[in-house]
């Protein structure tokens, strides 16, 4: 039906007969604003114009330059309009840097002056003085809640998927020889040990239903509460595309994991009767830059069942493969692994976004991530860099200590950053066997510098070997790029009392041009370094004196190296090196396989004295294409290698990549043991090693791991989270006022932090710690090794009106990004008994450091733009003006009898 309202609408007019029409009230309500610099009357700027006033070094909000066309106006449009010209210069520069072709000299330029920027608009904003809004940085909103959050200890921990079908079908993982033995220790001390052994079932038929029941009827037994249960993974239906075309499959059978249901007064181990060793390989899978960890079971170590086929979901299996896992999405890449003295599997790993309760503060960080025997994620723990970090190096001493080595550009420890805050340096830090921090050392020259190898010496001296492109602190350089080695000791005043680190000496070598040290090892009191040197692989030795400086003892060339190093260590009195190299004739006396052609990879054995001697051995391995060598480890006396297969010397980054694990006799060059495989979409490419000696076992199949499931973690937020000590934010009055900072201790909680914040807000501030319960399993879930209810803040207005506003910490230090909270105004936003209030959305870490953080902050910088002229529209006046009554002008009263006539014979 056609009413009068679309007609009227149509020709100009109006229904009502009471409704004010002058044009002069439409006009002077026109002029209730000054005209803004974003109006289609103002011309808008050249961005050359923008773009050259942005780098001629001037601020960039200019509350004088901005100008006003109505008298007696609010001084809160020109404080508006300064601001807005002021993010206009920064996106120019934005614009500036995402056009192709821009010079890094040119580049860094914008990006210092879009820092500027950045640090000049945090700074105006809480003392602009607004009287008809509130304007903030970062958002408004009623409610805060931190993305951070602390587990609450639990006692359930769940497997990856074991069975695939219905629960009461045979399931391939208890086919065989199963026996394993659980263990449960009660809060009294007492001890409750049951042994499991599949054949006790006789002719019952091993379904999951029938093997749970079995297991349990033993544990009940036993008079534990601990139970082992099922869970229901539904698998998700699939889409594929072929020709162009989407095709959805159709989901998979129902999956089910195992979960181990105990009790917090219970601790529960699982040991097997039977083992071997394990080898664990970190790879590149396929082509979306997925990590998996696969666990082999190797023919040495023990008479464990040999696995016979891929678990659950698993791909591309080869024989003497016990696992398959996903690493966290995350994960950008891991450099460098270890197995503990428990037989855990220590990774440090670059961080590209952290897990869900745990963000990143910078760009890219550093993380020490624990996996479990069963290859599930047990602890991560961030560095909590600023800005970016990158790990190159770990080591896992005999008492369990973790240390990790790397580069981190832009603050890190104490929110400083290096002489130049744009340069990477190197740093090094030490955990607890629990993966908490014990400290951390920064050590850098004025130019770049970075940690690519590091190991534990004697009484707990850590020694770190990298590359520096100028003086070290201590030290003199050669030119160019530089090796170095460097000592650092720690010491505690009393148990309880922090650990101090200081450096205790450092020894700079090389040549005028490009070198460095790639590895290394301790043995006793010496320390061995390998890396290329002016193109040329270099050993050297150093003495290690009592207090743990190293002084240069001997050194060996070993030829044109034409390739990397990728492992060093010492065993019996001989130096072992892995690598890859081009070189068919290194500088070392026997060869006991030759050159295949390409790039082979090698195993060196030299004499620990480093002089040349008949007991020297070379193994080249490979085939006529280029081979690689990622990683080394030795057990036994034996050298364990890992890297790229036989790849055509002029393959592309997009051919098939095939991968391969070997175990070598580096006396004989013996090849004792080798498996090849190819990754998903025909490309596996391996990055790391770790060797656990009796690793491997039939818990494997199960999804178990080996050891005590562990049903606590720290509380501390500098180890529940990436913040660090020293973090720090500001709370203020919401109608302004003095900042007051929050800053993050070393034994602060969410507890702890909780009360800081109310006070700090003068109790303006409710702050709850809001529990959330576990979730179950869900589609693409990782194995958990502890599943556990998460805490969060939650922050409101106390009276549920006005709050008070969150700013960030300084650069470097800013802990509103570890807690994964925004800054801005908490407390109600609208309302007629409330200050309208607009948040900017413009986060203090922007930054145009590469092509991802440039469109990053572009659209941040436009959305903040669009905010201000929200903003201005708020500030507009409510008319005066009062409605026209009484009765309409003969003319209207006409026009509308006309239009309703008109509407009558429509209507028939």
């Amino acid at each position: 039906m056609i009413n009068n309202s679309y007609l009227l609408g149509l020709y100009g007019g109006t229904a009502s007969t009471t409704t004010p029409y002058t044009t002069a009230t439409a006009l002077a309500q026109s002029k209730a604003q000054p005209t803004p610099p974003w109006s289609s009357t103002v011309k808008a700027p050249e961005q050359s114009a923008l773009l050259r006033a942005a780098l001629g070094g001037r601020n960039f909000i200019n509350e004088g330059a901005a100008q006003l066309d109505i008298k007696g106006a609010s001084s809160d449009y020109k404080k508006l309009f300064a601001l807005y010209a002021g993010l206009e210069s920064m996106n120019a520069l934005a614009n500036r840097a995402g056009t192709k072709g821009v010079a890094a000299l040119e580049l860094s330029q914008l990006n210092k002056r879009f820092a500027a920027g950045m640090a000049e608009v945090s700074k105006w904003l809480p003392g602009a003085d607004l009287d008809g809004i509130r304007l903030v940085q970062g958002t408004a909103s009623s409610t805060s809640k931190t993305t951070a959050a602390v587990a609450r200890d639990g006692a359930i921990s769940v497997t990856g998927p074991i069975h695939e079908g219905s629960p009461d079908d045979l399931s391939p993982a208890f086919a065989g020889e199963v026996q394993f033995n659980i263990t449960v220790k009660k809060g009294d001390n007492t001890t409750s040990a049951v042994s499991i052994d599949l054949t006790d079932m006789g002719t019952k038929p091993r379904t999951l239903t029938n093997v749970l029941d079995h297991i349990n009827s033993k544990l009940t037994d036993a008079g534990v509460e601990t139970r082992i249960g099922r869970e229901l993974v539904k698998p998700e239906p699939k889409t594929i595309t072929v020709g162009g075309k989407t095709t959805t499959l159709p989901a998979g059978a129902d999956q089910f994991a195992l979960v181990v249901r105990g009790v917090t007064t219970e601790k529960v181990s699982f040991t097997p009767v039977t083992a071997a060793d394990a080898v664990y390989v970190v790879q590149n899978a396929g082509t979306t830059g997925g990590l998996q960890m696969l666990k082999f079971q190797s023919d040495t170590g023990g008479s464990a069942p040999a696995p016979t086929a891929g678990g659950v979901g698993e791909t591309q299996w080869v024989a003497g493969r016990a696992s398959q896992t996903a690493l966290p999405e995350g994960v950008e890449t891991v450099r460098a692994s270890a197995t503990g003295p428990d037989g855990s599997v220590w990774m440090v790993a670059d961080l590209k976004a952290g897990p869900d309760t745990q963000p990143i503060k910078g760009q890219k960080d550093v993380a020490l991530i624990k996996l479990d025997s069963a290859g599930r994620v047990v602890m991560t723990q961030a560095i909590g860099a600023a800005s970016t970090a990158s790990g190159y190096a770990i080591s896992v001493n005999s008492d369990g200590k973790v240390a990790v080595a790397g580069s981190v550009t832009g603050a890190l420890d104490g929110g400083k950053a290096g002489d130049v805050s744009t340069v990477a340096d190197s740093f090094v830090t030490v955990f607890d066997p629990d993966g908490q921090e014990l400290w951390t050392q920064r050590r850098g020259a004025r130019a770049a510098d970075e940690a690519t190898s590091v190991s534990f010496g004697p009484n707990g001296a850590v020694y770190v070997g990298g590359r520096a492109q100028s003086s070290m602190t201590g030290t003199v350089g050669v030119g160019g790029w530089d090796g170095y080695v460097q000592a650092f000791t720690a010491t505690q005043a009393y148990p309880s009392a922090p650990t101090v680190a200081t450096a205790a000496g450092v020894v700079q070598f090389g040549t005028a041009g490009t070198d460095g040290v790639d590895a290394v090892a301790v043995d006793g009191n010496t320390l061995y370094s390998a890396g290329i040197e002016d193109g040329r692989i270099v050993v050297r030795q150093f003495a290690l004196a009592a207090d743990g400086k190293p002084t240069l003892a001997a050194t060996r060339d070993l030829g044109d190296a034409s390739g990397e190093i990728s492992g060093l260590a010492v065993v019996n009195g001989k130096v072992v090196l892995s690598g890859t190299t081009r070189n068919a004739a290194l500088g070392i006396g026997t060869i006991t396989s030759a050159h295949h052609g390409g790039k082979d990879a090698f195993v060196a054995v030299i004499d620990d004295s480093l002089v040349a001697s008949t007991d020297d051995r070379l193994t080249y391995i490979g085939g006529t294409g280029d081979d690689s060598a990622a990683d080394m480890k030795i057990q036994n006396g034996k050298v364990w290698l890992t890297g790229v297969a036989d790849r055509p010397e002029d393959a592309k980054t997009t051919d098939p990549t095939k991968a391969y694990l070997t175990r070598i006799d580096p006396a004989t060059g013996a090849v004792e043991w080798r498996r090849d495989w190819d990754g998903d979409g025909a490309q596996a490419s391996p990055l790391t090693l770790a060797v656990a000696s009796g690793g491997a076992s039939v818990l494997d199949r199960l999804g178990l791991p080996q050891g005590e499931i562990d049903q606590s973690q720290s509380k501390t937020l500098t180890n529940a989270t990436s913040l660090r000590v020293g973090d720090r934010f500001y709370v203020s009055p919401a109608d302004g006022g003095r900042s007051v900072p929050v800053t993050i201790e070393a034994r602060d909680t969410l507890q702890t932090l909780a009360r800081k914040i109310e006070q700090a807000s003068n109790m303006k501030l409710k702050v709850t710690v809001a529990s959330e319960t576990a979730k179950g399993a869900e589609p693409g879930d990782l194995a958990t090794a502890l599943r556990t209810g998460l805490q969060r803040l939650t922050i409101t207005a106390r009276d549920g009106v006005k709050g008070a506003v969150l700013t960030s910490g300084e650069t470097g230090r800013d802990a509103l990004l570890g807690l994964g909270l925004s800054q801005g105004y908490i407390g109600r936003t609208t309302g007629d008994d409330v200050t309208k209030t607009f948040g900017l959305g413009l986060p203090t870490n922007l930054t145009l450091n590469d092509a991802a953080a440039v469109k990053t902050a572009g659209e941040k910088i436009q959305a903040a733009m669009k905010a201000i002229r929200d903003a201005y529209r708020g500030l507009s006046p409510a008319s005066n003006t009062p409605a026209m009554t009484g009765t309409a002008p003969a003319y209207l009263t006409a026009q509308l009898a006309n239009y309703q006539a008109a509407l009558a014979r429509l209507g028939g």
